[in-house]
């Protein structure tokens, strides 16, 4: 009580003076705010946005930590001190303090940059303009590390954060008014602007980019970039399934990746209606490809369209695109029937972005920032069509 009253004296001292939303923003942290939305604002239930965004960073907290010990692993994999037919699951040879203090050394420096530097321009830009510090990103923050390379450099990494807070949010008016998803245009950024440290066989395991080009060069292309090329991997099915393969750092493990979408939709955060309808879209996707590949042997294509259909759910970021970028509460499509196109196209474009555009297979990022700028008009005609409906059931009637 003695510190919540400490911190109620603070902020009343600060009331009014242009430090006020960079003190609220530490207060309403331990607080719960006594403040409704004024503007923006996409949580319409009996709820506050912080307790939102903390349930979406406790879902991604298990690929966080699971995300190190495989960068340690991948690390290790690579220069033959563990050899893959005696690691697995339950293997001490994945669950080991050398393979996380690896993960963790290379890994928590990421999360740091990024909330240091993401939250420093919402710092400024909430004094600037006298608006309290919003939450939003909390989880942006979170997401960010999760979806890059694990040796991607930390000012490579603080610039396009700046981009993406700035440009990809701010410039809209902050959390609740932006088109795009803020992480994924981080990510969008990091591609265009660093093509080299974003693609090929030598960003995703740690160490692999500083001896690269020595007799005893890391190797660590994903399997994504090695089916692209009609390559063997060498992985197996449980091991894209669990997560032991070289990635982004939380985008491995479809496991955790499913059980996060299933405590985000038993919370009621995220949406099950997008989740669905884009692995529907997906999968569908998939299957024309399956039955149209044999008459595109040959070319360029035929690699990823003869990929079964449902493997693109195991590699790749698709599981956590669709999991945590595309049910963005305010990105997203907002309406029931809205939902449920913006998903599937979400799917249904990922994965015709992967086969033909071999040269970067991964397509989830580009569908979900595609769909993003179109979920608006999904919306629109939506409720245009609800409007034409009930009309005509009044002439009717």
């Amino acid at each position: 009580m003695g510190l919540k009253s400490n911190l109620h004296n603070l902020k009343e001292k600060y009331k009014g003076t242009k430090m006020a939303p960079a003190f609220n923003a530490l207060h309403t942290f331990l607080y719960l705010p006594n403040e409704t939305t004024h503007s923006g604002g996409h949580i319409r239930m009996a709820d506050d946005l912080k307790r939102t965004m903390n349930t979406v960073i406790m879902a991604l907290v298990p690929c966080l930590i699971f995300g190190m010990f495989n960068a340690g692993y991948q690390h290790y994999l690579a220069t033959g001190d563990i050899q893959a037919a005696s690691a697995g699951f339950f293997s001490s040879e994945f669950w080991t303090m050398d393979n996380f203090m690896l993960g963790a050394a290379k890994i928590l420096p990421l999360v740091i940059v990024s909330y240091v530097v993401g939250l420093g321009i919402e710092f400024i830009f909430a004094i600037v303009k006298g608006h309290e510090v919003e939450e939003g990103y909390l989880v942006s923050g979170m997401l960010i590390p999760l979806i890059v390379p694990v040796d991607i450099p930390l000012w490579m990494l603080a610039v396009a954060v700046i981009f993406g807070v700035v440009i990809g949010k701010e410039v809209f008016g902050g959390t609740g008014m932006n088109i795009l998803n803020p992480a994924l245009t981080v990510r969008a950024f990091l591609f265009f602007a660093y093509p080299t440290w974003m693609t090929g066989d030598k960003v995703w395991v740690e160490g692999a980019v500083e001896r690269a080009g020595t007799p005893d060069a890391i190797s660590g292309e994903t399997i994504l970039g090695s089916l692209a090329q009609a390559k063997e991997h060498g992985y197996s099915v449980m091991d894209q399934f669990l997560g032991f393969i070289p990635g982004s750092v939380g985008e491995t493990s479809t496991i955790l990746i499913l059980l996060a979408g299933l405590f985000l939709i038993f919370t009621k955060i995220g949406s099950w209606r997008i989740m669905l309808s884009a692995v529907v879209g997906s999968l569908l996707m998939g299957l024309i490809f399956n039955q149209v590949a044999p008459s595109m042997e040959g070319t360029k294509f035929f690699a990823l369209m003869n990929v079964p259909f449902w493997q693109h759910l195991l590699v790749g970021g698709l599981a956590f695109g669709i999991v945590f970028m595309a049910t963005d509460p305010v990105s997203a499509a907002q309406t029931n029937k809205g939902k449920w196109i913006y998903g599937f196209l979400i799917g249904f474009l990922s994965v015709m972005i992967r086969v033909f555009n071999p040269a970067f297979p991964e397509g989830v990022m580009l569908a979900i920032l595609l769909m993003n700028v179109f979920a608006p008009t999904i919306d629109h005609y939506v409720v245009q069509g609800n409007v034409k409906k009930r009309l005509k059931r009044v002439k009717t009637a």
